[in-house]
């Protein structure tokens, strides 16, 4: 399903949450839907989520149905209950696999795209705009979950503890106001790298603008009978550094913890990117991207970033 550089996909698909029609309204996305004066469009007022659908199946839905129930509580949004959110995604994605045959041989060809959006909803009216749209993943993401990334470190601004003294930044939440985000990543591609992991003005290693943070270290210790046992170690920076909770980190680490590795929540500082084994940019859509080079410094060796990056993604096939 993925389209060749320059050639426009397939038309994505949108269901709004309509109470008068049970599994959602299915509305043609090649047509205007919003209202110029609904407040998502005039000041990004509004939440959402992403994440990906494998043969036809949501991954992770309970965990993006909370988090989306959590960003929508900091900014005093009703949504509607999460049966309802359940039927237009089912909806969603059977209308849009009815309406597009996987082509084959393409390894992509059964992954969806699935968001979840909330605005407050056109001003001067009551209840929010709520809608699910099915699409194709980009090629670029399924490019760099296979050769890896280059990033830069940019300062964000904000100390690490401002999400507890500020809530109403809103550092926790999910929000349609990404233009910083998207910012951060034009800065990053104009000097040559493809991302981006922000810090806190202490130092303190935070997130990407569309992803989490993680990174691995190997230790070697005695296994008690004469030999050596390689200990693995898994890091994501610390929650309560204003980050948004990442739905597939938090859902790698109980498949890693069960197979034995030791998890940690920082904090983190660039130095311990340097010093990694390994570094990851971690989500729902992209999945794993292995970092290669951090301000131009390896991560690393490729032997180490490979096998690793397969015992991850090996151990991320396993999630639901």
């Amino acid at each position: 399903m993925n389209s060749p550089a320059g050639v426009p996909g397939p038309a994505p698909v949108l269901v709004f949450l309509d109470p008068a029609f049970d599994g959602g309204r299915v509305a043609d996305a090649t047509k205007p839907q919003l209202m110029a004066t609904d407040q998502g469009a005039t000041r990004g007022d509004g939440v959402f989520e992403s994440l990906l659908a494998v043969g036809g199946q949501p991954r992770k839905l309970q965990a993006h149905l909370n988090r989306l129930a959590g960003s929508a509580g900091l900014l005093e949004l009703d949504l509607p209950a999460e049966e309802r959110w359940r039927r237009a995604i089912a909806t969603a994605i059977s209308e849009y696999r009815g309406r597009h045959v996987p082509g084959a041989g393409d390894s992509t060809d059964d992954e969806l795209v699935v968001k979840l959006l909330v605005t407050r909803g056109v001003e001067g009216a009551a209840g929010p705009t709520c809608w699910v749209q099915a699409s194709v993943p980009g090629a670029i993401g399924r490019r760099q979950r296979e050769t890896g990334i280059d990033v830069i470190l940019l300062d964000r601004g904000y100390d690490s503890e401002v999400a507890e003294r500020a809530p109403w930044l809103l550092m926790g939440a999910k929000t349609l106001s990404y233009a910083v985000n998207m910012a951060a990543l034009r800065y990053a591609h104009a000097r040559g790298a493809d991302d981006v992991i922000f810090t806190s003005a202490d130092g303190k290693v935070l997130e990407g603008p569309t992803s989490t943070v993680l990174l691995a270290h190997l230790e070697t210790a005695d296994d008690g009978a004469g030999g050596v046992r390689t200990l693995r170690r898994l890091i994501t920076p610390q929650l309560d550094s204003g980050i948004l909770p990442g739905t597939s980190q938090g859902a790698l680490f109980t498949a890693a913890k069960a197979a034995g590795w030791e998890l940690g929540y920082g904090p983190l500082e660039p130095r311990d990117l340097y010093d990694a084994d390994a570094v990851w940019l971690i989500s729902s859509i992209r999945l794993l991207a292995p970092v290669n080079h951090i301000d131009s410094r390896e991560i690393g060796t490729p032997e180490q970033r490979k096998q690793l990056t397969a015992e991850l993604n090996a151990l991320y096939a396993t999630i639901g």
